[in-house]
């Protein structure tokens, strides 16, 4: 897919920023080229890798899921400007 001037001013207008005319030649070779980066991206085979998430093979560290801090219910309800029955009171924001 090529893109030409008149594409680069319409995608300019729709994404409202303010290009001169003598910019749009140069930008729309700017994305010709990384267009083309992208279609040697997808020439690559990839068949058979792994997705990776780090560059560094790691294990997470796993916990006993267990609780370790609670039963404090006064003393976070005591930061509250309002509270009933256990539980912050807030402004009605919905009609």
């Amino acid at each position: 897919m090529a893109i030409d001037a008149a594409t680069v001013r319409r995608v300019a207008h729709l994404a409202r920023i303010k290009t001169s005319e003598d910019r749009l030649e140069p930008l729309a070779a700017e994305l010709n080229g990384i267009l083309a980066w992208i279609a040697q991206l997808n020439e690559v085979d990839v068949e058979g890798v792994e997705p990776m998430t780090s560059n560094v093979a790691q294990t997470l560290r796993l916990r006993e899921d267990e609780v370790t801090d609670g039963d404090k219910l006064s003393a976070v309800l005591s930061n509250a400007p309002k509270a009933a029955d256990g539980f912050f009171v807030v402004p009605k924001v919905v009609e």
